[in-house]
């Protein structure tokens, strides 16, 4: 069983910074792929970023593509999403999941409790 722990969320304004980190425990996920996705309020849960288990192979969603960076620090059994140049719509809570590369939600088998990101204009 794998625990996911998602830290870093917080209040930005538009065009400014946040890094989300991803924390597990209880197994290693050090060979799964890890990806992120992100839930705003009456909208489905969609795919945000995904990484291959080291690192060579990252994917974006188009919303996010060129703003975001998604890395990982397998030594320390951690995920991380870079998030720049943030806009309103990137309001959302966001989840880390695993294992997956896929876009879709129901691939992956382990979720976090999700950290809220708020972007003012």
């Amino acid at each position: 069983q794998v625990q996911l722990v998602e830290s870093g969320g917080g209040t930005a304004q538009a065009g400014g910074s946040l890094r989300l980190s991803c924390a597990a425990s209880g197994r290693t996920i050090r060979y799964y792929a890890m990806g992120w996705f992100r839930q705003a309020p009456g909208k489905e849960r969609e795919f945000v970023a995904a990484i291959t288990w080291n690192g060579d192979n990252t994917y974006y969603a188009d919303s996010v593509k060129g703003r975001f960076t998604i890395s990982r620090d397998n030594a320390k059994n951690t995920v991380y999403l870079q998030m720049n140049s943030l806009r309103p719509e990137d309001t959302a809570v966001y989840y880390c999941a695993g294992p997956g590369i896929k876009t879709v939600v129901k691939d992956y088998e382990y979720w976090g409790q999700g950290t809220q990101v708020t972007v003012s204009s």
